[in-house]
């Protein structure tokens, strides 16, 4: 690819940005805000996101968006979930023929339950080969650092995936390929609202054995669902499905896991979002619409709806937490 553009200048569309300029690939990153691009672009850094690193000289940032996407042959979606919709609609006049679409988000659209790949084929109507996913254990702190991650490009056109692999390989980030997008994109929505069942846990002052137990129920829960809507079970085993749900469960570094934390020692969403920055958590925000898809599927997803009642407000941790204790007894 000869020029690629990405659009979100938070702490992950940075970091893939920086990825792609590592790569060796002439990358342009759009921020909505004019301060962060001149930083990017003069002080070669991010201070909101990503103050500790220091951006590649050859990354270009613009406030621009119409700059951003001039001539680009790939353009990376790097938005929160839920805004993913409204920020394409205004860009798609604007999006070149042909082009590659790449969805860095991870979740599931409240309302329309669409997967983020679903989303960008409906508003651009791209044909699904032309739309990619990138998902994996991909904290972006520890990436902008350079520590060895995998990750994985998902396409139902594997010589897409291919191209984009290309594009973003480097010595700290190694991608692979698949051509399972429902699979990839389900792993990374849901274990988002493991993620926040495992932080809970945590506040509640639950140990490791809890955390394993989530982990690994939550991945049968998140393996239902995928399957049910058509991923391959395989998937659901690898970078997209427990590499990164052992990523955001355990990790300090995720937002997930730190909200969930709030909420199991006692705090309201609200709570919470204000001690985390005014920042919510994306599985806060996808966890009725993925417990509304497994309900649609008849799929047994009990840590998925605990997390979404507490959420809503509808019943404490601590209760939430001896109902699945005290679930009946089956077969595993």
């Amino acid at each position: 690819m000869q020029r690629v553009a990405v659009l979100g200048a938070g702490s992950w569309g940075t970091t893939f940005a920086k990825v792609l300029a590592d790569a060796g690939t002439p990358v342009t990153l759009w921020a909505r805000r004019a301060e962060v691009a001149e930083s990017v672009a003069r002080e070669r850094r991010n201070p909101e996101y990503l103050p500790d690193v220091r951006l590649p000289a050859d990354l270009v940032a613009t406030a621009d968006a119409d700059e951003a996407l001039d001539g680009a042959e790939a353009v990376v979606l790097a938005l929160p979930a839920q805004r993913l919709r409204e920020n394409l609609e205004h860009w798609r006049p604007h999006l070149p023929d042909g082009v590659t679409l790449v969805s860095l988000a991870k979740g599931v659209e409240r309302g329309s339950l669409l997967r983020m790949s679903e989303v960008i084929r409906e508003v651009t109507g791209a044909e699904a080969d032309r739309v990619a996913v990138v998902s994996g254990p991909n904290l972006a702190g520890e990436i902008a650092a350079e520590q060895p991650t995998a990750t994985v490009v998902a396409c139902t056109d594997h010589d897409r995936a291919v191209s984009v692999q290309h594009a973003c390989s480097t010595g700290y980030f190694k991608p692979y390929t698949n051509t399972d997008v429902i699979g990839c994109e389900l792993g990374g929505a849901c274990k988002n609202v493991i993620a926040l069942a495992c932080g809970t846990a945590a506040g509640l002052g639950y140990g490791d054995n809890t955390m394993a137990s989530l982990i690994t129920r939550g991945l049968a829960e998140i393996s239902r669902l995928a399957v049910a809507l058509g991923a391959e079970p395989l998937t659901l085993a690898g970078l997209a499905g427990m590499g990164d749900l052992v990523a955001t469960c355990a990790s300090p570094l995720s937002r997930n896991r730190r909200f969930g934390e709030a909420l199991g020692r006692g705090m309201s969403v609200a709570e919470a979002e204000e001690a985390n920055h005014g920042q919510v958590a994306e599985g806060v925000k996808s966890c009725d619409a993925i417990s509304e898809l497994a309900r649609r599927h008849t799929v047994d997803a009990p840590i998925v709806d605990a997390v979404r009642r507490v959420c809503a407000g509808e019943v404490s941790a601590k209760e939430v937490g001896d109902e699945l204790i005290n679930r009946e007894l089956k077969v595993e």
